[in-house]
């Protein structure tokens, strides 16, 4: 089953929630990255969740980057999701390898760090992008995230990501949800939604059974009747083009170019988001170096 993104309303008006597959994206992002399972479980949570949030934004050409600065060793966790909610992320050092939990799981929060910062961007094509940003509280990123909904936005919110990954570090299931109150819920509201999500257990149990993300949130809100706004596929999307890193390049200056030039010959650029490589020549090189003369 391909990657799947839905968004739901229950009919008694009182949420909206919104839940996604995400197993090949994920298995994508570990190829990309060479991460190992415990850096594959963050970046794929993180993905999961910018997912759902970028398809929020309705306007063309909007994104939402979620930045994740736990002072862990993976470093810093950076997922950027378009309107559409396709996807595309990076970690500072996926070969991160850590022991299990106690508990047998993947430790992804003394992996992500405690003491740091989730950071949300929007970018709605206005002058200057929306900024919100929050103490961690955990660093398992599903918690962090409800509580950036809660303190940035005002609004109450349950969130549950999951990473399945096997033995042989493949990705066997992932996604998430988020569910959120909306004005007029109460406190019983609140409590229906705990209970239920409580009975239902793991996202990756829920997404191992059937990988349906319409399922997932079926069984995670079965004290709710729910009506099924959208239904839209997902996937690993990077806009990164031999343009974009040729401006790049010509960012750096004419004095800079040349220095390349001298000391290199050439240019090899990669894609932080992908395993594109664009090669830069010379003769490239120095087109870019003469086209900058020129304006001076």
């Amino acid at each position: 089953m391909s990657d799947q993104l839905i968004r739901a309303i229950s009919k008694d008006g009182h949420i909206k929630a919104t839940a996604v597959s995400t197993r090949a994206l994920t298995e994508r992002a570990r190829q990309i990255h060479k991460a190992l399972p415990v850096a594959t479980a963050a970046l794929g949570r993180t993905l999961a969740a910018v997912s759902m949030m970028g398809n929020a934004l309705k306007e063309d050409g909007a994104s939402v980057t979620l930045q994740i600065k736990g002072g862990g060793p993976l470093g810093t966790l950076l997922a950027v999701s378009d309107n559409q909610g396709n996807v595309r992320g990076t970690v500072d050092n996926p070969v991160v390898d850590l022991p299990l939990r106690p508990d047998g799981k993947l430790d992804v929060g003394a992996a992500v760090g405690h003491e740091g910062t989730l950071t949300v961007i929007r970018d709605l094509n206005m002058k200057e992008p929306y900024v919100g940003s929050v103490s961690l509280l955990g660093g398992e990123i599903a918690e962090d995230l409800a509580a950036y909904f809660v303190e940035s936005e005002q609004i109450p919110t349950a969130c549950g990501l999951g990473v399945l990954v096997d033995r042989d570090q493949s990705v066997l299931a992932a996604g998430g949800y988020l569910i959120q109150l909306l004005p007029g819920a109460g406190e019983d509201v609140i409590a229906k939604v705990e209970g239920s999500l409580m009975a239902a257990g793991p996202v990756t149990g829920l997404l191992r059974n059937d990988p349906d993300p319409e399922a997932m949130l079926r069984h995670a809100l079965s004290d709710f009747d729910l009506e099924i706004l959208e239904r839209s596929p997902i996937e690993y999307r990077c806009y990164c083009s031999r343009d974009r890193m040729e401006r790049a390049l010509i960012s750096l200056g004419p004095e800079e170019l040349q220095a390349m030039i001298d000391e290199q010959g050439s240019a090899d650029l990669t894609c932080r988001f992908c395993d594109n490589v664009q090669h830069f020549s010379r003769a490239d090189l120095e087109a870019m170096v003469r086209g900058l003369q020129k304006k001076m």
